[in-house]
């Protein structure tokens, strides 16, 4: 169906902020009605957040700039006033990820962490006031020249993260068998059945699954420590006159294994490095771990297969969720990042013979 121009241009402008007119492929037969409902429902939010920054501000503010999003239905805005700039995070339609960011930023302040400072809050709105960390990602600054200086301060947040024992007023949730299969499952069903519309074979099925409860047990057999869950270059900021990265998203942060947090780092989805590189940076990163006794000495190789096979379980889930995002969504700009994610893949099947099946069913396709 046709849709008006100006429809279009605004959720471009709502859900992208960055011009990317690629976003509006997600709008192509999504009845007038359906969009002009969304619209009202979104321009109400921004009503509702700009009155309530009008309460919480000591000064008014000039205006609001929205910020390039995630793939969550979070958006953030950029707040000016006339000396400072703050973000402001709308969570209105994920309401519950306020308490977990609230409690969390709070521990990890506690730590030592540079999270953002939460100046004002309103949990049943969902809107928080936060400390404006400014443009320059890690996925930005990240090159030859900055990575060993980089990655050694994220390191050293890494493991006071991993030193989180408690939260005070919140439950750090574990990452379950559940959880990890819900995960991979998305791999099957948004990216093989519903992206590429290759069905499973019964064989493959069986195949796939086995991978699946396999991953999982390994997952499981190691430490489980206080997991960032999304630990990478875009979550992770350098931030003027500050030697520590702001660390951002953290709000589905659980009790998870050791290795997650260096591989989400390691073998980013956005940036990737030679894999002698990353395997030096991983055992080094070992070496700190055992001497912050948050790990026991243990042989190397076993710590790199724990490394690759939770990179097996993470990078599978990242190519559904990113066909996910395209397909259910309308987010199409995840699909770029889906072949380095594959290559991660492939790599750890051609490594270990336990997943010959896999790279068998890859192959294939």
């Amino acid at each position: 169906m046709i849709f008006p121009a100006s429809l279009r241009n605004f959720f471009i402008r709502c859900w992208l902020g960055n011009g990317n007119l690629s976003g509006g492929i997600w709008l192509r037969g999504v009845p007038v009605e359906r969009l002009c409902m969304m619209k009202e429902r979104i321009e109400n939010h921004c009503q509702e957040l700009e009155s309530w920054l009008n309460t919480v501000l000591e000064q008014p503010f000039k205006r609001l700039s929205l910020l390039p999003g995630d793939a969550s239905v979070r958006r953030y805005f950029r707040v000016y006033c006339k000396d400072i700039t703050y973000v402001a995070m709308d969570a209105s339609l994920q309401k519950e990820s306020c308490e977990a960011f609230i409690a969390i930023a709070k521990a990890f302040y506690k730590l030592g962490l540079n999270v953002p400072v939460i100046y004002a809050e309103d949990k049943k709105q969902g809107f928080l006031l936060l400390t404006d960390f400014g443009d320059q990602l890690y996925a930005h600054a990240l090159n030859k020249k900055t990575a060993d200086e980089l990655y050694r301060r994220a390191f050293n947040d890494l493991l006071r993260i991993q030193s989180c024992q408690k939260i005070e007023d919140y439950a750090l949730p574990q990452f379950t068998a559940d959880l990890y299969y819900q995960e991979m499952s998305w791999f099957r069903d948004w990216y093989l059945e519903k992206y590429l519309k290759t069905p499973l074979s019964l064989k493959e099925e069986e195949t796939l699954e086995n991978i699946f409860q396999l991953l999982i047990k390994t997952a499981l057999s190691q430490p489980q420590i206080c997991a960032h869950r999304d630990y990478h270059s875009r979550n992770l900021m350098v931030v003027a006159n500050h030697h520590q990265p702001g660390i951002l998203d953290f709000q589905d942060a659980l009790y998870g294994p050791v290795t997650y947090d260096l591989l989400s780092l390691l073998r980013d989805c956005y940036i990737d490095w030679p894999i002698d590189q990353v395997e030096t940076w991983v055992l080094a990163y070992q070496r700190q771990a055992c001497q912050a006794g948050l790990l026991e000495e243990k042989d190397e190789r076993e710590f790199l297969r724990w490394f690759d096979w939770i990179g097996l379980q993470r990078h599978l889930k990242c190519i559904g969720l990113f066909a996910r995002l395209n397909e259910r969504d309308g987010k199409p700009l995840y699909l770029q990042y889906i072949p380095r994610v594959m290559r991660y893949a492939w790599a750890v099947c051609e490594r270990y013979s336990e997943f010959k099946g896999l790279k068998s069913l890859l192959e294939k396709r």
